[in-house]
């Protein structure tokens, strides 16, 4: 019965990772935030942020952390409120640049 059980569970992370998978609106991408004993939290952001400064500093410490090449979902190492934070300047910057008050419809935890 053991390993009926160890299939079945695998057959709900791989409908549980798909319906993430479509959770994830067109031209945003999941990531998990958390550091050291803090759980992980998932952020789906948009794609523009990977050209802001901000993002890419938390993505250097991110490579620091894990190296340049992780598997599966990019982790960032740094404090979910620190990312909430950082989330915010850039949502407060992109919004001034733009001249109106867009809200950034894909974040979500």
């Amino acid at each position: 019965m053991g390993s009926g059980e160890k299939s079945w569970r695998n057959i709900q992370q791989q409908q549980q990772r798909k319906k993430q998978a479509r959770d994830v609106p067109k031209g945003c991408l999941a990531i998990k935030v958390g550091s050291h004993g803090e759980e992980q939290q998932r952020f789906v952001v948009p794609v523009m942020y990977f050209n802001h400064p901000l993002f890419i500093q938390l993505l250097k410490e991110a490579e620091e952390e894990y190296g340049f090449d992780q598997k599966g979902t990019i982790t960032i190492p740094c404090h979910v409120e620190q990312f909430r934070n950082v989330r915010c300047l850039i949502d407060r910057e992109k919004s001034l640049h733009h001249h109106h008050h867009h809200v950034v419809g894909c974040f979500r935890v």
